[in-house]
């Protein structure tokens, strides 16, 4: 088995010293110091982080999100705290999305009328794009 890297110098050389929290403790053979292992858990890839981010800076709600990108809406809610994002609100404005092929995507460009009157941005989504639009709300 491997044992894990000591967080204060590195070293390998360490000996299990208990249980904390379901959490295997460690004490540093080399330094003295006592630490423990991170949880094993299901680790989310960062393109997955910083896509749910870069959705949630544009306007796409948590739930969205999670429809889209498969992770809990949840964890979003996590990393928009954890790294501090804030996104812009818009009271005149609103973000409507599609999800398109390459082709498609080559399609919508292609039309002069689809580039007028939003603002845009495409984003890679897998194998996909995404293609958001920034709209005027429309007033009674």
């Amino acid at each position: 088995m491997n044992k894990p890297p000591c967080p204060k110098c590195d070293s390998t050389d360490a000996t299990k010293s208990g249980v904390i929290g379901d959490r295997q403790r460690y004490k540093c053979k080399n330094c003295g110091y006592h630490f423990t292992v991170a949880k094993v858990g299901r680790e989310i890839n960062s393109y997955y982080v910083i896509k749910a981010l870069q959705l949630y800076i544009e306007g796409v709600s948590y739930r969205e999100i999670e429809r889209l990108l498969g992770v809990s809406h949840v964890s979003v809610m996590n990393w928009v705290k954890k790294y501090g994002v804030k996104a812009p609100r818009q009271t005149e404005y609103h973000p409507t999305y599609q999800i398109l092929n390459q082709k498609e995507l080559t399609a919508f460009f292609q039309d002069p009328k689809n580039l007028k009157g939003a603002g845009l941005v495409v984003t890679e989504l897998g194998d996909k794009f995404m293609l958001i639009r920034w709209e005027r709300f429309k007033h009674s």
